[in-house]
């Protein structure tokens, strides 16, 4: 119960590494509020941890002021957040929309810095502090080709950490992110129904990391789960990367 009576945020919670980390907060004590953009998928997986659950749109701040308020009605406080919820597109600079761009940065760091600046305050402001997790991506210390926008986003995310860490550490306030390699999620479900070569496609996924596997949601969640705990008491600033090796390389 390394989290008993703490009270937690977590975006992205409908599938893979957020819903993972939903369901691990839950076992370990805390209230959570599982948000997602799809709503009916969230609804799912938060009944199965007995987690509140709530559709928004991180990137709009009225939709995010709306998921604060919430928090603090249920539980009174914010302990943690977890800023999850991203996506990636494929392209380079010369391939990718602006407007394709607009839209990934809006969910993957925008909605890091919403999220973040509305918590905050509500961390702060009872003088408990809190702790804030960020999922960056080891893409941003090795790169990625075909994923400029991602890669841009995930890097900002590591940027915006370090720089959050040094602002708010006066108030008590840890923030942190896990950096994770290959993740097996639902998107690589559905690209496994379509594609031509699936023993191929899973091999070459595997292949990008020293360990040759792809992580699976809960190795990830676990790494969350230290940093948000008072495990990691000393810890803030940090990009804790979970990747099999792969930016060993």
């Amino acid at each position: 119960m390394r989290l008993k009576d703490k009270a937690a945020i977590v975006t992205g919670a409908g599938a893979g590494i957020g819903a993972a980390v939903m369901e691990l907060f839950a076992r370990e004590g805390a209230g959570i509020l599982a948000v997602d953009r799809d709503g009916a998928r969230v609804r799912e997986v938060a009944a199965r941890a007995r987690a509140l659950a709530l559709e928004a749109d991180i990137s709009d701040e009225a939709s995010v002021t709306a998921m604060v308020g919430r928090a603090r009605e249920a539980f009174g406080r914010i302990d943690i957040l977890v800023n999850n919820a991203g996506y990636g597109i494929r392209g380079s600079v010369v391939t990718t929309a602006a407007a394709d761009w607009d839209a990934l940065m809006a969910v993957n760091l925008k909605g890091v810095f919403l999220c973040s600046k509305h918590a905050i305050p509500v961390m702060s402001g009872g003088g408990g502090g809190g702790v804030i997790l960020n999922t960056a991506s080891n893409v941003a210390n090795v790169g990625l080709a075909d994923r400029a926008a991602y890669v841009a986003s995930k890097g900002g995310v590591a940027a915006l950490t370090r720089a959050m860490a040094l602002d708010h550490a006066g108030e008590n306030i840890r923030v942190n992110a896990v950096a994770p390699g290959v993740t097996w999620s639902s998107y690589f479900d559905s690209m496994l129904e379509t594609h031509p070569d699936p023993a191929g496609f899973v091999a070459a996924l595997n292949a990008r990391s020293a360990m040759n596997r792809v992580a699976q949601p809960v190795e990830i969640a676990n790494a969350i789960l230290w940093l948000a705990s008072d495990e990691s008491s000393f810890a803030t600033g940090s990009i804790l990367t979970v990747d099999g090796g792969m930016t060993a390389w």
